[in-house]
């Protein structure tokens, strides 16, 4: 039995969604999610590095195309028609004929013509060599972004139970006569502030959720597994060495040498414009007197416009002086960036391992110092306060070197033209 022709309207429709449904479904992320996860996911996910590939593929078909010769042109005229009949007897009623025509340049200019589309090959296949290096810094720092908001999380929840206890150590200071009803309310105060901290991260954790998925390619609302994160502690390497990666991995520098290479082979094209090119016809023709017959035919184009010539030969070099003076100037800003972000890795690890090994231990033990003096009826409240605010702040502030460390690694990568897959 048949389906209504209403249902049968809507069935390629239902199958587009379900189709549309399946290729935007989540792909699973690894349990738990580490940062060297993070590089592959993006490439293989993000629609820039699809599209920058797409685009360095169909440029690499124009050498084929621009260096190809001239499509031959297939003619059939009526070369003379009278408009009286002819008197001649066994003769053709008018002359007609039927060619081939080809031109063929007398210079290089095909090769030349190959050598700049292959170079602007080359700058877009450099070009989708840096969009991935952009796509995997983007979600590195994303992923660095949500673990850290993920473990103030944690911190705070440390501190609301911390604050709890000053809250019960002020009540009970005040409950046996000791203490007085203003150090419970100050207590309460911090606690309350630290539970609307709570909530602002919550939110924040949502967000950088949203941008993270974005950067690998997911939708926004997806599910995000558990992170482990380990700041590297290595030393980066010397900066001779980092200078040498930089100048052979670097995707810019290859964008502008394929640039002065292009520029160059744009000037001998130009120079090629002084040489003239043929012109080969062939065919049959048949007359009214003498019938069928072949005919041949060779010429080339006089190129006499040297002011039309030199203007064009002139504009390539000064193109070709333009892309070297780029180069040049990249290679500098290059250098100059590849140092900043070592010296970047060096000044974010020492402000990580001086918190980790010497400032936050110091500051655990003044904070419980003070909350067990103020318990035990020594000491005043405010002390126990300031020394708690001094330790969430070096807490808080403990974890944003954590995320520095790996931003300024994933920076000097970037740098570096490299992507390091050992990294923690």
């Amino acid at each position: 039995m048949s389906s209504p022709p209403y249902v049968r309207r809507f069935i390629p429709l239902v199958l587009v969604i379900c189709i549309a449904q399946a290729r935007s479904a989540d792909f699973a992320l690894p349990q738990p999610l580490r940062l060297v996860d993070v590089a592959a996911i993006a490439m293989d996910n993000r629609a820039e590095v699809a599209a920058a590939k797409a685009r360095a593929q169909a440029l690499a078909q124009r050498p084929a195309i621009v260096s190809a010769l001239e499509d031959p042109v297939i003619s059939a005229s009526v070369d003379h028609y009278p408009y009286n009949k002819p008197t001649m007897e066994g003769g053709s009623r008018y002359d007609r004929s039927f060619t081939i025509e080809q031109k063929f340049p007398l210079s290089r200019v095909r090769t030349h013509r190959r050598d700049a589309a292959q170079a602007e090959a080359n700058r877009a296949a450099a070009l989708a060599v840096a969009t991935g290096l952009d796509v995997v810094q983007d979600a590195q720092r994303n992923f660095l972004m949500l673990h850290e908001r993920r473990r103030m999380r944690l911190v705070i929840d440390e501190q609301i139970a911390l604050a709890q206890q000053l809250v019960g150590a002020a009540a009970g200071r005040y409950a046996s006569g000791a203490g007085v009803q203003a150090d419970v309310l100050r207590a309460e105060v911090e606690l309350a502030r630290l539970k609307a901290e709570q909530q602002v991260q919550t939110a924040q954790i949502r967000a950088a959720e949203a941008m993270f998925n974005v950067s690998l390619g997911r939708a926004a609302e997806s599910a995000i597994p558990a992170l482990w994160y380990q700041p590297n502690r290595e030393e980066p390497a010397p900066a001779a060495t980092v200078l040498e990666r930089a100048a052979s991995n670097r995707p810019e520098l290859g964008v502008g040498s394929a640039e002065v290479n292009r520029a160059r082979a744009e000037v001998e094209v130009m120079r090629t414009m002084y040489k003239p090119m043929a012109m080969v016809r062939i065919g049959q023709a048949r007359t009214m007197a003498e019938g069928a017959g072949a005919m041949l035919m060779v010429g080339i184009n006089v190129p006499i416009w040297r002011e039309r010539l030199d203007a064009g030969v002139s504009e390539a070099r000064a193109m070709q002086r333009m892309a070297d003076a780029d180069l040049e100037s990249m290679r500098r800003m290059v250098s100059g960036e590849v140092l900043a972000a070592r010296e970047k890795v060096n000044a974010s690890r020492t402000q990580w391992l001086a918190l980790e090994s010497e400032v936050l231990p110091r500051a655990l033990v003044a904070t419980d110092s003070a909350l067990a003096a103020y318990a035990s009826g020594k000491g005043a409240l405010v002390a126990v306060i300031e020394s708690a605010r001094a330790l969430w702040g070096i807490q808080a502030e403990l974890v944003m070197a954590e995320s520095a460390v790996g931003d300024a690694w994933a920076r000097l990568d970037r740098a570096m033209g490299t992507r390091q897959e050992t990294k923690p």
